[in-house]
């Protein structure tokens, strides 16, 4: 365990020999993308990068990225410098690791892959917030297959968790435990999901990532993956702004790589191929430094009073 993180010092546990064998190593995206950052700018010689490739790829069994959404475009360029496909997997505090990409076996970028094992997820609509209306429940699974309800196929959800991971209580708060439960015992999460292609896929935090915009529901986070494909982009963060028109505008917080500039209009420009365009940002707002907490997480609530306290 490393004090705290430091690019300089992480990279010398992964190359140098006299530091003994990692077997794993865990990290949040952000870690990843600075890790990326300094060999970038320390590591410009195509024999070093052949050197650091061939000594990841050797000396580290598992490379992990958990805590937030890891951007496909974080996971590509990781796993041409390290030969490491990151291992995405979905948990919380309170029901522990509930799914996760095979170790053994294809990862796909930007799925949390199926349930572990004693772990039974399900995936609802949101009427399993108020105990007066029952749910819908669109899919149901466990470590050996999903079953999807006829009819409910691509279906978008809230993911409830049931399994002896589970916590029981919020200590001293009978209330707040009681709320974060069905009526018949499933821990409501509070993130949207999906069950596609024989795997889950996380949108978001349905309070802050769901964006709801001319009738669409919109990820913020699907945004925000192809948005971090734009060679300027370092870092991003998208909000649904309240809007009279919209119900709810698109804008896009970036940050930009050193030295690089970019317009509404580019940016508009390069997405027109890409996305959907009701998906396209309608505002960009350019920062030095999009503000996360020490598990490299953004407050998107934060960042909508800062940059919209209206």
């Amino acid at each position: 365990m490393l004090p705290e993180f430091n690019a300089h010092e992480v990279w010398e546990k992964f190359l140098s020999s006299k530091a003994p064998r990692i077997n794993v190593f865990m990290a949040v995206p952000t870690i990843y993308s600075k890790l990326m950052d300094y060999h970038d700018k320390h590591f410009t010689q195509p024999h070093v990068q052949d050197f650091v490739h061939a000594v990841c790829k050797d000396k580290i069994r598992l490379m992990v990225s958990g805590s937030a959404a890891l951007p496909v475009p974080v996971l590509e360029r990781w796993k041409s410098i390290t030969g490491h496909t990151l291992l995405e997997r979905y948990g919380m505090t309170e029901i522990g690791m509930a799914l996760s990409n095979p170790l053994n076996g294809t990862r796909v970028p930007g799925s949390v892959g199926t349930p572990l094992p004693g772990v039974e997820v399900r995936i609802a609509s949101e009427n399993a917030k108020k105990e007066d209306r029952p749910s819908i429940i669109y899919a149901e699974g466990n470590e050996k297959e999903t079953k999807v309800t006829p009819g409910s196929e691509g279906k978008e959800g809230e993911l409830l968790v049931k399994g002896p991971s589970v916590f029981r209580e919020y200590w001293n708060k009978p209330a707040e435990t009681r709320n974060a439960f069905t009526p018949d015992g499933w821990f409501k999460t509070g993130d949207t999901v999906v069950f596609r292609d024989g795997r889950y896929w996380v949108l978001g935090r349905t309070s802050v990532d769901i964006i709801k915009s001319g009738g669409y529901k919109i990820s913020a986070l699907e945004i925000e993956r192809h948005l971090l494909a734009h060679p300027s982009i370092m870092d991003v963060a998208v909000l649904g702004i309240p809007d009279i028109t919209w119900g709810q505008r698109i804008s896009a917080i970036v940050k930009l790589q050193e030295g690089d500039s970019l317009s509404y209009k580019e940016l508009k420009e390069w997405a027109r191929d890409r996305m959907a365009p009701y998906t396209i940002p309608s505002e960009l707002l350019l920062v030095e430094e999009i503000p996360r907490n020490q598990m490299g997480k953004i407050n998107k609530k934060d960042l909508l009073k800062q940059f919209y306290p209206a």
